[in-house]
């Protein structure tokens, strides 16, 4: 039994001789291809009802220019302690 449903398109003519070219390129059939762009289009369109929904929910809050200084000096001395840290020797590399 047939899982699938046959679909029928219309496409300009260049439009057709793109896809044609991209699906040998990659070396599909132009129902995989449709298939890809259709599973894109999807998550692109979740992504974008995603990112609308968390601006209207989720307002970015405003912060001054010396805040945002502020942040980047607190990121870079966390991220220097972090690696000096990772530098030091252990217990065990003392021993030896």
């Amino acid at each position: 039994m047939r899982t699938t449903k046959v679909l029928s398109v219309t496409l300009p003519d260049e439009m057709l001789a793109q896809a044609k070219r991209r699906a040998k390129l990659e070396n599909r059939t132009m129902s995989e291809l449709v298939r890809e762009a259709l599973r894109r289009y999807e998550w692109a369109r979740a992504f974008e009802d995603i990112r609308a929904y968390a601006k209207e929910h989720e307002p970015v809050p405003r912060m001054s220019e010396q805040e945002v200084v502020d942040m980047i000096h607190e990121f870079r001395r966390e991220r220097r302690a972090k690696t000096a840290r990772r530098a030091e020797p252990t217990k065990s590399r003392k021993a030896s």
